[in-house]
């Protein structure tokens, strides 16, 4: 199992396996410190159905990224602009402050350079009365590895699955090598996690869902996500097709991310998603 303190010596937490010090200061492709940074800490409401319910979801929104794809709608936590350092035994008090304000759920977003101090902060939280399900928000990018260090720990994984074209993966997110490694991530997510239960009120408890972001001029790309995805797991995972992609001022100069995704396109995936017979899907509605 990956050591923390070693990993910060020489950080390959994530797929990237940069080797950064970032004990020492130095700092690899996501920007992160030794610490875990944290931008915001707060319920949120604009979450999956089954994942924030009438309550809200308890989520932390953690500071840099490995992806920092040139089109995020949250890039200024993701290029670390924005956010603080703070300890693990505060992050465990994070986790029941927001349990305290009737979180449905804690909800890690943007977790993978942090998973070891996380799972510090999770187990030392549990001792402390920690009881609601945990989530793993991410991006899809992650190490089969550091996955498994959280084994036990999750409850549900709600990441996305961005490209199953590597070239669109090198344009948008540095990262070829994107459509393997979520296929292998995605397996240990599911072994650890299994078929999707929800409660009487229809709150996920346990399971995964694969987010998609339908990208302007990518409905070939989104078509293979969830091919690979329902093919390879049938209705053990959900599906969430979003449509509301919004190009913000750094992609004006890059087509065709510089405009939105339009009707039809969303259209024509949800055309196709439905004659592959899927059902288990979030799907998003009203004009786009």
């Amino acid at each position: 199992m990956l050591d923390l303190e070693q990993e910060m010596s020489r950080c390959r937490v994530c797929p990237r396996k940069c080797g950064a010090d970032r004990e020492h200061g130095k700092t690899g492709y996501c920007k992160a410190p030794s610490g875990v940074a944290a931008a915001r800490a707060a319920l949120h409401f604009w979450e999956e159905p089954c994942i924030s319910g009438t309550t809200g979801s308890g989520t932390v929104f953690f500071s840099g990224c490995n992806l920092r794809c040139v089109y995020c709608q949250n890039h200024h936590i993701a290029e670390m602009e924005s956010g603080k350092v703070i300890s693990i035994g505060r992050l465990s008090d994070i986790f029941l402050e927001l349990q305290a304000q009737n979180a449905n759920n804690i909800n890690l977003v943007t977790p993978s350079h942090y998973v070891l101090q996380i799972r510090e902060a999770l187990l030392l939280a549990k001792k402390k009365g920690l009881t609601v399900p945990i989530v793993y928000n991410c991006g899809g990018y992650e190490s089969v590895e550091a996955l498994q260090a959280l084994d036990g720990l999750i409850d549900i994984y709600l990441t996305d699955f961005k490209y199953m074209v590597p070239s669109l993966a090198k344009a948008y997110s540095r990262a070829e090598d994107y459509p393997e490694t979520a296929k292998r991530a995605l397996a240990e997510m599911v072994r650890q996690t299994g078929r999707a239960v929800f409660d009487e009120n229809g709150l996920m408890k346990k399971g995964v869902i694969v987010r998609h972001l339908l990208l302007p001029g990518a409905v070939k790309n989104a078509k293979a996500v969830v091919k690979y995805v329902y093919e390879t797991y049938g209705d053990t995972v959900w599906l969430s097709l979003m449509s509301q992609y919004t190009p913000l001022p750094q992609v004006e100069n890059i087509s065709p991310l510089n405009r939105k995704t339009t009707k039809r396109e969303y259209e024509r995936l949800l055309d196709y998603t439905f004659s592959l017979g899927v059902t288990n899907a979030f799907l998003q509605e009203g004009p786009v």
